[in-house]
């Protein structure tokens, strides 16, 4: 059975009430999540029921192994993820056979999450619990529970290889959710090939995170990285002791000012001075976003000024043409009015959407009133002190000690924190009621995960805000001037590929390790274990007997597959003068994230890295604190293997197939964090890597590229600029992230003999990314030709046709040349 109703309908207790009823009745349940956060959370709701024949236990990370032998032999309703259940219960089954033959029920909860390549390793692990189940005489109901699954049955069956009825009628209350998408201003930084760039999502989220708790109005912020969720909290502190500091008296922590706020409301023109910007927001965990610096606002100004909310709700209810919006509340003031300008009427724009009314658009006024006051005199005994405002924001991630983040979760619950900074770890069910607004800085990469983060504020029936701030990407821009793409759209179609090979293979192995495979265990795996078998016997990993396949090696088998990462094993992140291990990257991306000279986050922490030995599998670090962040850059050749799916696209060829990919990093660019400024490109020598993988490719006809070529368009540039956007706008077409996919283009690539743009899967053996581009192809470059069209830059930006991953340094790039194309492409 799958549960895929809205946030906050009641999914828990549609699922709780059985598995409770099977631990009464002496049977024992296993509830699978994501992340640890929700595990937690779950463990505190049941505890709450006090019900003394439920033996709740998370069995995690967390979980001290003091305590790990009682859960095994006593707990009844185990709460895991399939991290643990990968490599800490399967492989260790029969010290749980007393829990596996009492076993009812399995909940599997936020299943939306196991997408693309984890979520197809999640598929196997399920069958292989499924296997281990059966050993022990048990049939248990899987349960699976999610807001926001595309077609929740046909997902369902293909997650965990079972028929699957589906529950998707919703008739729980709702409060009305304002929907705001939110683009930065341009600044007068200007990129590579002098490109402007826009004030950094990272940024704008501090300054409206700021806004907010000095309204009073309780907020989430979902930042996409790490380093960018503790930037957010610091910014906003920041700010926030700005105005404390401001202000002429008070040195205790007293309540916020103000009734709250029936309707929360964007923040007005009384906000903070917002920072300079920078030259964009990094990729995820990739390096520190600018959020510059604050300077004090006017003493004497009052709170109430200070964090005025110039829209408000009520006027998101009524027509356009009774919206009032003030300027400084849509746009960036610079910290330095000599160094940045006042942005254009128009460069920064909310699109506001109030549900059921109709989609409203905000443009600032070019006239905005300072309503600043001031106060004299001693203060009253009502009057608020301030000194601990700061205090009311903090920020969460992984990697926190357990407790630290339980703490954290019940200051939010109970009101003590005001604002949070987190990534997508409170992204899933946690319960953090009360929360009033969300802001979330960059598209979250698919629109399930925007309504499952907007839907973490306005439980219980209240009305709420959700912002999206747009990045600085070609995505995030279309969407910000294409409302339609959000609304009224279903979720997208969850994609896996549990017969990839490659992921497969190592999750045979594990399952061989658990119990020999017989004949009959291949119909649980699909239809290509047969011939993965045989693969695996030839390289010596598995041995085939007259019983099954066995395995003989002393290694663990489970160690064959990183279910988060991208295969291989993981390089090991030390710190070089006490030799602390700060953490591990899988293979793949330590040539990009802890390359000789990269700059790397670790809690806080800024290291840089003194020496990448993939041979030892280690990264020396030293602690350093520089003014710069680095990114990597790499080559890519591409080959055809194998052309699966052919189709005409307008004038051109449409084709789905195997490639092999060729990357090198070599070399990487520093940018300084103040100002974006580029201060070089540093050499490196790193070993190439090959991918088998899957992509989908176009090509145009010589005559069509001759006629082109005619009209004085240069074609690499074209084809160049036309790859990268169109990279920029297939997370909206299918569930993945832009670093989940690469691209190729050239004028005549030597396969086809053609112009070809490649797009590719960056997940050994596929993870089915392409194939849903080759699908919507039609859709999926008729909105990357918009993108491009609707960017207001001249010759191209980081907005529409740059990438900041982009081996060649965006050269050539050619804005007029990639209209021109897709024209022709899309329009013959």
């Amino acid at each position: 059975m799958i549960i895929s109703t809205g946030t906050a309908s009641g999914k828990s207790l549609a699922y709780l009430t059985p598995a409770i009823t099977a631990c009464l009745g002496g049977g024992t349940v296993l509830y699978l999540t994501p992340t640890k956060a929700l595990a937690a959370d779950q463990l505190r709701s049941l505890r709450e029921l006090r019900i003394s024949a439920v033996r709740p236990a998370t069995f995690d990370g967390d979980t001290p192994f003091e305590e790990r032998t009682w859960v095994r032999q006593h707990a009844n309703y185990v709460l895991t993820n399939p991290d643990m259940l990968h490599r800490g219960i399967l492989p260790r089954h029969s010290q749980w056979s007393a829990f596996f033959r009492r076993l009812r029920m399995i909940v599997v909860d936020e299943c939306h999450g196991y997408r693309g390549v984890f979520g197809s390793h999640v598929a196997q692990i399920l069958r292989r619990l499924r296997r281990v189940c059966s050993r022990y005489g048990s049939a248990p109901v899987y349960m699976l529970a999610s807001a926001t699954a595309s077609e929740p049955a046909a997902f369902g069956m293909r997650l965990t290889g079972l028929e699957m009825d589906e529950v998707t009628l919703d008739a729980s209350p709702k409060g009305s959710t304002t929907f705001a998408l939110w683009e930065p201003p341009l600044t007068d930084l200007r990129g590579e090939g002098g490109a402007p760039i826009r004030r950094t999502a990272t940024a704008e989220t501090a300054d409206l995170l700021a806004d907010l708790v000095l309204a009073d109005v309780r907020t989430l912020a979902f930042v996409r990285s790490r380093r960018g969720a503790e930037t957010v909290a610091l910014s906003a502190r920041a700010k926030l002791a700005d105005v404390a500091a401001a202000l002429p008296y008070g040195a205790h922590l007293g309540p916020l000012p103000g009734a709250p706020v029936p309707h929360p409301a964007l923040p007005g023109d009384a906000a903070p001075h917002p920072s300079t910007g920078t030259a964009g927001d990094p990729p995820p965990d990739s390096g520190p976003p600018d959020t510059g610096t604050a300077p004090a606002d006017p003493p004497g100004a009052t709170p109430a000024d200070l964090g005025a909310l110039a829209v408000d709700a009520d006027a998101l209810a009524v027509e356009a043409d009774a919206l009032a919006v003030d300027a400084d509340g849509l746009k960036a003031e610079p910290a330095d009015p000599a160094a940045v300008p006042p942005a254009e009427p128009g460069d920064a724009t909310a699109h506001l959407q109030a549900e059921p009314t109709t989609h409203l658009q905000a443009e600032p006024t070019t006239d905005p009133t300072d309503v600043t006051k001031t106060t004299t005199g001693p203060p009253s005994d009502a009057e608020p002190d301030w000194a601990g405002l700061p205090d009311k924001v903090a920020a969460y991630r992984a990697g926190y000690l357990s407790e630290d983040r339980r703490l954290l979760e019940k200051a939010l619950r109970s009101g003590t924190l005001m604002g949070l900074a987190t990534t997508n770890a409170l992204e899933l069910g946690v319960d953090v009621s009360g929360l009033d607004a969300v802001l979330i800085a960059g598209w979250p990469g698919t629109r399930a995960s925007l309504w499952q983060q907007a839907g973490r504020a306005g439980r219980d029936g209240k009305e709420s805000l959700a912002v999206l701030i747009a990045r600085d990407d070609p995505l995030d821009t279309y969407i910000v001037h294409h409302p339609e793409a959000l609304f009224g759209r279903p979720v997208e179609a969850i994609v896996l590929d549990p017969d990839n090979p490659y992921v497969l293979g190592p999750h045979l192995c594990a399952a061989a390790a658990e119990i020999p495979l017989t004949e009959d265990d291949l119909p649980t795996f699909g239809d290509t274990t047969a011939d993965v078998l045989d693969d695996l016997v030839t390289d010596g990993l598995l041995r085939r007997r007259a019983a099954g396949w066995f395995w003989t090696r002393r290694e663990r088998a489970t160690d064959l597959a990183d279910i988060r990462g991208g295969g291989g094993a993981p390089v090991q992140v030390v710190e070089s003068t006490t030799g602390r291990l700060l953490g591990t990257v899988d293979e793949p991306s330590a040539h990009t994230t802890v390359h000789t000279g990269a700059v790397y986050l670790h809690q806080g922490e800024t290291f840089l890295v003194e020496e990448l030995d993939l041979d030892a599998g280690v990264a020396l670090v030293g602690a350093a604190e520089p003014d710069y962040s680095t990114f990597a850059r790499d080559i890519t050749e591409i080959r055809v293997l194998k052309s699966l799916r052919t189709a005409p696209l307008g004038c051109g060829t449409l084709t789905f197939g195997e490639v092999e990919v060729t990357r090198q990093v070599v070399s990487y660019m520093k940018r300084r964090l103040q100002t974006g400024e580029m201060l070089g490109d540093e050499p490196l020598d790193l070993p190439p890597r090959t991918l088998r993988t899957r992509a989908v490719w176009w090509t145009l006809p010589a005559d069509t590229i001759a006629t082109l070529a005619e009209e004085g368009f240069d074609l690499g540039g074209a084809a160049h600029a036309a790859e990268h956007a169109s990279i920029g706008l297939l997370p909206l077409f299918a569930t993945c992230d832009r670093w989940d996919i690469g691209g190729v283009s050239t004028e005549l690539h030597f396969d086809t003999g053609l112009l070809t743009v490649f797009v590719y899967d960056g997940h050994e053996g596929g993870a089915g990314f392409a194939e849903r581009g080759y699908s919507r192809a039609a859709d999926w470059l008729t909105a990357t030709r918009e993108a491009i069209r609707s960017c207001e830059c001249e010759r191209g930006c980081p907005s529409c046709i740059q990438s900041p991953k982009c081996g060649n340094g965006n050269e050539p790039l050619s804005k007029r040349g990639a209209l021109r194309l897709l024209d022709t492409l899309l329009n013959p």
